[in-house]
C-alpha cells in the first residue's frame, strides 16, 4: 500500500466525501393558514398535521420556516418546541429558516433552538450578510459551538451585497452549502422574474455564486418554484425514460416546467433545491438523483478504465463513445453525487471509495471539492 492509500485509510469517510447534501428541501409551515376556513390552525390542528405529514417526509430535508412564510411566529416556535422531540427515527434532515441576524425575532429563534438543538441539523439564515456582513456567520457559528456544533448553517444569498461577499460567508466550517434566494434577490435587483424563465433571468448571478462556491468547496441550493402541478408523479418512475414518458402522457405544464428547471440545476452542479409543495418532491428528486441505470453505466465506465489502466491516462471506447480521464472524473462525480443524496448502495459506495484510493489527492479535489482533505 502506497502513502496515498494509507492516508485515505486513516481519514474519516466524511473528511473525503463531505457528508450528505441538503438535496430536495421542502418548506413546511409550522402553523398554516387555511383559505377554506379563513383562519390559522390552532395548536392541536397544527400538531396533528405535523404528525400526519411531516413525520413521513419524502424530501431530503424538512425545512420549517420561521421567517417570511410565517405569520404566527410565537405559536410556531411553541409548536416546534413541543413537536420536534417527538419525531420518530428519520432519514431526512430537519432545518429551520430563522429571521435576519440580530432582529428581535432572531433572538427569540435562538432561544427556542437552544432548547431543542439536538433535534435540528441545519439553520438557514435569512438575508445573510446584508446588514453586518460575514460577522453574522462568525457570531452564529460561535454561538452554535456551545449549543450543538453539529448544526450546519446555510446562508441565503438574497441581495447583491451578499453575493459580493459570498466567499467570506462560505469561509466558515459550519457553512457547507448556501441558498440562492431568487425572489428577494430579483426584487433587490429590480428584475421581474417569470415562473418559467427565472433561471435564464438570473443566470449571470447564479453562475457568479456557483463559481465562488466551487472555489470554496461549498454547494449551492437552487431556487423555489411557484408553479404548482395538479398531479404528483408516482414514485415508481425513476429512470429518465420512464420520467419522460409520464411527463408526456400525464404531466401538466407546471410539471414540465418544474422538472425542467430541476434538470438544468442538476446539470449546473447544484447540491439542493427548495420546494414549497409536496407534489414537487419526486419531480425534482428524479432530476437531482442519478437513477439505478445511470449509476450502473458509470460503474461500468470506471471499471473498464481501471481494467485498461487508463484511469489517470489513456482512453477507452464505451458504447460507441471515446472516453478519457476527464470523462472518468465525471463518472466518479455521478457516483459521489448519488452517495451525497443517499441513493448509492453499499456495494457501489465501496467501489467508489476504491476508485478514490487509486487517484492522487489533487485529482480527488478536482473531481470532488466538498470534503476536508
Amino acid at each position: 500500500m502506497n502513502y496515498h492509500n494509507e492516508f485515505l485509510e486513516q481519514v474519516d469517510e466524511e473528511d473525503v466525501l463531505g457528508g450528505t447534501w441538503p438535496g430536495i428541501q421542502l418548506y413546511y409551515p409550522p402553523v398554516k393558514y387555511s383559505p377554506k376556513d379563513e383562519e390559522y390552525e390552532n395548536m392541536e390542528q397544527a400538531a396533528e398535521r405535523m404528525r400526519k405529514h411531516a413525520h413521513n417526509c419524502q424530501a431530503h430535508t424538512l425545512l420549517f420556516d420561521l421567517e417570511d412564510g410565517c405569520r404566527q411566529k410565537e405559536m410556531s416556535r411553541e409548536l416546534l418546541l413541543n413537536e420536534l422531540p417527538k419525531f420518530p427515527e428519520r432519514d431526512f434532515q430537519i432545518a429551520l429558516r430563522i429571521n435576519p441576524f440580530r432582529t428581535d425575532e432572531y433572538e427569540k429563534d435562538l432561544e427556542m433552538i437552544m432548547k431543542v438543538a439536538e433535534h435540528i441539523d441545519v439553520i438557514v439564515l435569512a438575508k445573510a450578510g446584508e446588514m453586518y456582513g460575514a460577522a453574522e456567520i462568525r457570531d452564529l457559528s460561535a454561538w452554535l459551538l456551545g449549543v450543538n456544533p453539529k448544526i450546519e448553517i446555510q446562508p441565503i444569498i438574497e441581495h447583491p451585497r451578499s453575493l459580493k461577499i459570498a466567499s467570506e460567508l462560505m469561509a466558515f466550517p459550519a457553512v457547507k452549502h448556501v441558498v440562492f434566494g431568487i425572489h428577494d434577490f430579483s426584487k433587490a435587483m429590480a428584475i421581474h422574474l417569470t415562473p418559467e424563465g427565472w433561471i435564464e433571468e438570473l443566470l449571470t448571478y447564479l453562475r457568479m455564486l456557483l463559481l465562488e462556491a466551487r472555489i470554496a468547496g461549498k454547494g449551492v441550493i437552487g431556487g423555489v418554484e411557484v408553479l404548482i402541478n395538479d398531479t404528483p408523479m408516482p414514485e415508481k418512475f425513476i429512470e429518465p425514460d420512464d420520467v419522460r414518458r409520464w411527463l408526456d402522457l400525464h404531466g401538466d405544464r407546471e410539471s414540465h416546467v418544474v422538472h425542467g428547471h430541476a434538470v438544468v440545476e442538476t446539470q449546473m452542479g447544484l447540491t439542493g433545491k427548495q420546494l414549497i409543495h409536496p407534489y414537487h418532491i419526486h419531480l425534482c428528486k428524479v432530476a437531482f438523483t442519478p437513477s439505478p441505470e445511470v449509476i450502473k453505466r458509470n460503474v461500468n465506465i470506471l471499471q473498464m478504465a481501471i481494467d485498461a489502466d487508463a484511469l489517470l491516462g489513456g482512453a477507452i471506447k464505451y458504447d460507441g463513445e471515446m472516453l478519457d480521464p476527464p470523462m472518468f472524473g465525471k463518472a466518479l462525480q455521478t457516483l459521489l453525487r448519488a452517495y451525497a443524496l443517499k441513493s448509492l448502495d453499499e456495494k457501489d459506495k465501496e467501489f467508489a471509495i476504491d476508485v478514490l484510493k487509486k487517484l492522487p489527492i489533487t485529482v480527488i479535489r478536482e473531481n470532488w471539492p466538498y470534503g476536508r482533505i
